[in-house]
């Protein structure tokens, strides 16, 4: 975001009462955790399609090791 868009954005947000300026902040948190879980959705779906494709793999941190070091 432009610097000048985002402080004129707070500078609005200043001027308003307090109980407005809270109202503001829920929705921004209750917006990011929205996009935060979208993106993991996102990301489980990937996941899923990968390992339905037989691109994944399982083990524990020790095949994850050795498994790169293999690869190196």
């Amino acid at each position: 975001m432009d610097k000048t868009v985002f402080g004129d954005v707070l500078d609005k947000i200043d001027r308003i009462p307090l109980e407005d300026q809270n109202m503001v902040i829920e929705i921004l948190k209750n917006r990011y955790w929205d996009r935060r879980r979208e993106e993991i959705k996102r990301n489980a779906e990937f996941t899923m399609e990968e390992y339905r494709k037989g691109l994944t793999s399982k083990g524990d941190v020790a095949d994850l090791i050795k498994s790169l070091e293999e690869d190196a």
